[in-house]
Parts: C-alpha cells; structure tokens; sequence
C-alpha cells in the first residue's frame, strides 16, 4: 500500500459518517487497495456499481502481464479473471505474440474511478491492449511507460497497416465466448473484420462500433448466470451489426448535417450534477465498501 492510499484510507475511516453523504463515491472506492472478503457478487450496472470478493489479476502470469500497474485497476470478478486468462492462452498461440497486454479491469471494490472511465464499474470490464505481447517479462517501471499502438487511421475509419490476421483471431475468439456480452473496436477495425471473415458470422454481433478503441479492445461481460442485483446491457440488435459499423464509417467521411431541433420533442431529464455519492449505487455497495 503506497503511502497516498494509507493516508486516504485513514481520511475515508475518520470522515466517512459525517460527511458520507456528500463524500464523491469515487474517493470512497478509490481509497481502497484490497477486495472485500465477501462471496463474489456484482452489484449495479457498468457504469453505476460495485463488485464484492473481487479477485486480483495476476501481474504477470504465464500468457498475460497487467499494465500500468500503479493504478491498482487489476481487479474484477473471477469469472473476469478466468476469461481472460483462457483468452491470453489462446493469444499466446499466434504468430508474434507471447499472449496478451492487459489494461484496466476495475479497482478493488469496483466503483466509480478517480480518472478514466465512466464504466468498470462491476468487475466485467476489461481493456485489452492491440501491441502483441512479444515478451511477458516487461518490468514494472516497463510497464508504466510503454503504449500501446493503434491498428486504425487517425480517423478511425480505416485499419492501418499494425492491424493482422492475429488481431482478427483473437478477437474473434474473445466474442465467440459465451461469457461476452460485447466487444468494443474502432468503426473501421469492425468493418475490415467483417471483410475479412469467410466462417460463421454470428460472433460478429458482439463486436460493437466505438470511437477511441483502435489502441485497446473492451471487454464486457454479461452478469453471471445467476447473479442478482446486477443488470445487463440492453443485447445488441439482430444480425452482424456491419452494416451499422458501414454507416458509422460513412459518417466518419462524409459527416451528415446536424438534425434541426424538434420544438415539440419532449425535454430530456436532467441528469445529476457533480460525481456519485454513495447513496447513488446500490445498496449493497455500501457493504461492499465496508467489509474488512
């Protein structure tokens, strides 16, 4: 435990009762350095949750090594884990790669973050770096300064010339799993892969168009088989979504005018002010936050 974090804690512990209720979530579930010693569980949705008896992804492992290690964001469900160990087992197969870079999971306990995301929030996120993994014995320091690299256009509409066949089977590998609920890639790398594929195409559907994905892929997994108090995303539609991933590349090129405003549209709702406090997730991620 870095010396911030203790002094954090400490501050969590002395000021939680009084000012809780005002207190950021993500100060609460960022001052934590360890998983709660409870029965694995997700609570919430993506983006408003929490994970109890996390389990910490491995530094460095036989197939994988965890990057950017200072930020203690290698920690998810154990379904989480175990997915991605068995995919860096399946990378490390490739012509090129030792197995898999790994980037964010979740923190400890899940939760909103101190930076980044909006989402890993229930320990089912994780990012996957696209720089093969040539060697799985990079040092920490290593580990905190080397990026990653894009296989997309600086407009995202297109593959460039880092992008492989290896990266077409991993990540056809990672959707064909029946834990995957989706996978996001740049537009472009979503339509190149539904060029390039001659086999079955229903695992097309998991892969999803999103911008700022063409460094890392994102994982998500649906909520275990069972699991209460956790939501899923709405499925993906019907069909391989390429199509979808077409149009979102034409409108990378040949962007459309903007909608002229409806007078009539009903007014959205207002979405809440300021971070998440704790009262905002889940119940249970109160004890979540609580457990030694």
């Amino acid at each position: 435990m870095t010396l911030f974090r203790i002094i954090l804690s400490v501050l969590v512990l002395a000021f939680a009762a009084p000012v809780g209720a005002q207190t950021p979530a993500k100060q609460l579930f960022g001052a934590k350095d360890t998983g709660s010693r409870q029965k694995p569980a997700a609570y919430g949705s993506y983006s408003k949750g929490c994970v109890a008896g996390a389990a910490e992804l491995a530094e460095t492992g036989p197939t994988w090594q965890a990057m950017r290690l200072s930020r203690n964001r290698n920690w998810g469900h154990p379904d989480l884990v175990d997915y991605l160990q068995d995919l860096s087992k399946f990378a490390a197969k490739q012509p090129g790669w030792k197995g898999l870079y790994i980037g964010d999971l979740s923190q400890p306990r899940g939760g909103p973050m101190l930076s980044g995301h909006r989402s890993h929030q229930m320990g089912l996120d994780a990012d996957i770096w696209m720089l093969p993994a040539s060697r799985i014995n990079l040092s920490r320091n290593t580990r905190e300064n080397i990026s990653s690299i894009s296989v997309s256009s600086k407009n995202e509409a297109s593959v460039n010339g880092n992008w492989s066949r290896a990266h077409h089977r991993i990540l056809r590998e990672a959707a064909k799993d029946k834990r995957v609920a989706r996978i996001f890639v740049s537009p472009g790398i979503k339509v190149q892969m539904c060029k390039d594929e001659t086999g079955n195409r229903r695992w097309l559907r998991k892969i999803r168009s999103w911008p700022y994905h063409n460094y890392h892929f994102h994982v998500r997994l649906a909520c275990p088989k069972g699991a209460k108090g956790c939501t899923n995303q709405n499925p993906p539609p019907k069909g391989d979504g390429c199509a979808e991933a077409q149009q979102w590349v034409n409108n990378i090129l040949n962007p459309p005018p903007p909608k002229p405003k409806d007078p009539n549209a009903p007014k959205a709702k207002p979405r809440k002010k300021g971070p998440y406090v704790l009262a905002d997730l889940p119940q249970q991620c109160a004890s979540v936050l609580q457990s030694q």
